[in-house]
């Protein structure tokens, strides 16, 4: 039975019934002291059967937990640690390190594999070094999806898990919102233009439609109507109003805020988005995302940044409701029913938690909103899960922009729940603080933050052929 399908009620109850029983065992009989050095220690490397490979870096005294890494999107190269300098600070504490590269003869967007590769990297491991006493998964941006899943799925051989800037919300709601802020941009910064938005034969397509976007962008920021059509689009893409070297704007600011969010578009953001979805469209095997039945009307009503678009619209002389209804009615991109299905089945996750995880996110993020926790989190608690998980905030602008101090502070802080049982409240802003503080490294800056919900433009009529 998949993990999207199977009873939660019942295995919900037993679990807080054994972890009750587990907890008491484990205050008064704690983990054994550090294991035996072991003769294997160091770098190790080696190969899956599907052709993936895996690094691990081993301590000279390990203290018996070995550390599972899912990296992010980009090049299938195997890595065991989210920086170099977390990988130096963890191995001084003890800790063994490992992670895969996912199957290289694919996507990019390794979905289809990552989450086999990284049980198949925790047995190889093993077989080099012993079973370890306690593995821990950690993985960022598109590895916070695949460490996601592993809580899911990973009861009896994972004990717990960190994500860090997770792209929890999936694949299809992430296409779904970068698609209603690309058709914004094409709709009404193009309206002469037919703009290829999904379905990239290649990725030099992939990357015309991004250079033509940014383009249009580039040149609307020269006037107000432009610049409000800018702040439109940002807020269907989930974007902060606050780039790097900038202070943040004071709230009702809204022109600082649109220079601050087009930033992001002068630096690029769209030759990732447009990157990434050709990558999905790999893997998946075609579009998943759609925006026919979209209202753009009340996708803005919901989103934070309404009252920015707003003001700017005003400002500029701009008929917003006659934009909103432009968007609506140009809205005709379907998406391919097997695709969808395939995403949800390899490009998702919230279905329900098998182990403790504590998700940490800059509340600046650029590349993953957010507000992807929100969504997140939503489900894991309808899933009957939500005890299980902990999120945590950095006030800080970019993706994945946490200090060495921040990560080792939220690994100790899973340790604890996972050694007790209880999270009491070392995943509080307060107590994640203090920790990471007191380690005397780079610094930390966790802040009591609770994100907005995630705009994303969703329908609930059957997906059909993608017309483009």
């Amino acid at each position: 039975m998949s993990a999207s399908t199977r009873p939660r009620v019942g295995r919900t109850r037993l679990r807080i019934a054994l972890a009750a029983l587990a907890s008491a065992a484990l205050v008064s009989v704690p983990l054994p002291a550090a294991v035996a050095d072991t003769p294997a220690g160091g770098h190790l490397t080696g190969t899956l059967s599907d052709g993936a490979t895996w690094v691990a870096d081993v301590p000279e005294h390990w203290n018996g937990t070995l550390l599972l890494f899912s990296h992010g999107f980009g090049p299938t190269v195997a890595r065991d640690a989210p920086t170099d300098a977390v990988r130096t600070e963890l191995l001084a504490q003890g800790y063994a390190m490992a992670g895969s590269s996912y199957d290289p003869h694919g996507s990019m967007w390794a979905l289809n594999s990552a989450e086999r590769d990284q049980f198949a990297t925790l047995d190889a491991v093993a077989a080099k070094i012993g079973t370890p006493q306690r593995t821990l998964a950690i993985g960022n941006s598109m590895g916070g999806l695949v460490n996601a899943q592993l809580a899911r799925d990973g009861g009896g051989r994972i004990d717990g898990a960190l994500g860090q800037c997770g792209l929890v919300a999936g694949g299809t709601d992430l296409d779904n919102y970068q698609l209603d802020a690309e058709h914004t941009i094409a709709q009404l910064l193009l309206p002469e233009q037919d703009v290829k938005l999904v379905h990239f034969g290649s990725a030099d397509e992939a990357a015309a439609t991004a250079t033509l976007l940014t383009k249009a962008v580039t040149a609307a920021q020269a006037t107000p109507q432009g610049r409000a059509r800018i702040a439109l689009a940002a807020a269907f893409l989930n974007l902060p109003a606050w780039s790097p070297g900038k202070d943040r704007t004071a709230a009702t600011d809204w022109a600082g805020q649109e220079a601050q969010q087009y930033d992001w578009f002068a630096q690029g953001i769209l030759s990732f988005v447009e990157g990434g979805r050709y990558a999905m469209e790999q893997s998946v095997g075609g579009n998943n995302s759609w925006n026919l039945g979209v209202d753009y009307t009340r996708l803005l009503a919901d989103s934070p940044h309404a009252p920015q678009v707003r003001a700017l619209y005003q400002a500029a002389g701009l008929d917003l409701r006659a934009d909103l209804r432009a968007l609506t009615e140009g809205a005709t991109v379907t998406a391919d029913p097997a695709a969808v299905r395939t995403a949800q089945r390899t490009s998702s996750a919230g279905q329900g938690l098998d182990v403790p995880l504590l998700d940490i996110h800059t509340n600046g993020d650029n590349l993953v909103p957010v507000e992807q926790e929100n969504r997140f989190a939503a489900r894991v608690r309808a899933s009957g899960d939500g005890a299980l998980l902990r999120q945590a905030f950095v006030e800080r602008q970019g993706h994945c922009t946490f200090t060495t101090a921040e990560t080792v502070a939220a690994l100790h802080a899973l340790e604890h729940r996972v050694s007790t049982g209880r999270w009491d409240d070392v995943a509080t802003p307060d107590a994640l603080q203090r920790s990471a503080t007191a380690l005397g490294l780079d610094g930390a800056a966790y802040v009591p933050y609770h994100p907005a919900e995630l705009s994303v433009g969703r329908d609930d009529r059957p997906a059909r052929p993608t017309r483009h």
